[in-house]
């Protein structure tokens, strides 16, 4: 194990100690501080098939929002829900049934609640979702799992969009009101299509509607799955006055920034939780370290490592910036042991860019590449590793 020193160790112990009590936290539904008929109610859950794939269910009195990530050491997959008021059967959760070994759920923060699913074995997450109530049946959460190797379990991307953002900000604009955030979550999920293609990766979004997230929580987001990769993506735009760029831009994680076009735009990225009301300057003590954290040499490595790799692919299919790969103090970018880039598919306010931007052809042949340069890097890993018998 690398030597780092004792104040990140501190505040790494203290986020994963912190994390793995929420997951093991399972409240009596009577203790519920909240729970009553304004709450959504789980009613019933049960488990199917086996070995090799696994249908988990939960029944509920209406439709919640969800959120699913993995966690390693043992495994296990974590649901994320709004506060509920539990009304299980007895001993629900004590025994599962192929891939899944029991599973335990509680509150776990104020208005949250949390499914912890004990594995097996490795497992992916093929499909997880809620449905509405319809012809007397209850909504319901259904979670899909597949079998799969520990290789494979571990090896996560996470795709981050300034639409990542979404909602009340809508990133830049073109001329003829063509927002960022549609055009890069269309981008985002053209992507993650062609890297699950590959049947070797699983692809996490830090949105998949017009929602707003937060800076913080993107990071999180990204820490909490264990992600091998992190790429945010983008498509800004240009002050007149500053004049005319285009190009794709890869950016990495640096203090200090390549040059001021590089500062201004991490700034501006950096600022954009004001839109919603957030102050960064608030956040836990926690998560402050996590932002500390990004200082380990390695991922720096990584990171520096994969854009270059990302430049080589994309100049095939897509028009590169004179500077492709440039560096700046992205918050987003700070994840801890995570590979980090930021991808800046072009310029909204260049009309060449722009056009690029709004083709269906030119986004499937582009996504197809950077699939392919995400497959090569993690690749090259995993010969490395197997060469130096790791």
């Amino acid at each position: 194990m690398r030597s780092e020193p004792m104040v990140i160790q501190a505040v790494r112990l203290a986020f994963f100690g912190a994390l793995i009590a929420g997951i093991g936290l399972a409240v009596d539904a009577a203790a519920a501080p909240a729970a009553g008929d304004s709450l959504p109610i789980a009613t019933d859950a049960r488990v199917g098939g086996d070995d090799t794939q696994t249908r988990f269910i939960v029944d509920l009195s209406r439709k919640i929002d969800l959120h699913v990530f993995t966690l390693a050491d043992p495994y296990r997959v974590v649901l994320d829900i709004p506060q509920v008021t539990f009304r299980l059967p007895p001993k629900a959760g004590e025994t599962g049934r192929g891939l899944i070994k029991a599973f335990r759920f509680g509150l776990v923060m104020a208005a949250g609640s949390r499914i912890v699913i004990d594995l097996a074995k490795p497992a992916r997450v093929d499909e997880a979702f809620v449905v509405d109530a319809a012809d007397g049946a209850p909504a319901r959460l259904v979670l899909d799992l597949a079998a799969t190797d520990r290789e494979n379990f571990l090896r996560k991307i996470v795709l981050d969009q300034r639409s990542g953002h979404g909602g009340i900000d809508t990133g830049t604009k073109g001329p003829n009101g063509q927002m960022e955030k549609d055009i890069v979550l269309d981008f985002a999920k053209r992507l993650e299509e062609k890297i699950e293609a590959a049947g070797k990766y699983r692809v996490l979004l830090t949105r998949s509607d017009d929602t707003f997230v937060p800076l913080a929580e993107r990071v999180r987001f990204a820490r909490e799955a264990s992600a091998a990769l992190f790429m945010s993506i983008h498509a800004d735009s240009l002050p007149h006055r500053e004049g005319d760029a285009q190009g794709a831009t890869v950016y990495t994680l640096s203090e200090t920034a390549t040059d001021p076009a590089a500062a201004r735009l991490a700034e501006q990225e950096n600022r954009a939780d004001v839109i919603a009301g957030v102050d960064l300057k608030e956040q836990p003590e926690d998560v402050a370290g996590i932002l500390i954290d990004l200082a380990q040499r390695e991922t720096k490595t990584f990171s520096v490592e994969f854009a270059n790799k990302l430049v080589g692919v994309i100049k095939r299919t897509a028009r590169l910036h004179r500077e492709p790969i440039k560096s700046a103090g992205f918050r987003v970018l700070r994840a801890p042991d995570v590979p980090s880039v930021l991808l800046e598919l072009g310029y909204v306010s260049n009309k060449e860019d722009l056009q690029s931007l709004l083709s269906d052809s030119w986004r499937d042949h582009t996504a197809a590449a950077i699939a392919a340069a995400i497959d090569s890097y993690f690749s090259t890993h995993l010969a490395g590793a197997r060469a130096g018998g790791n």
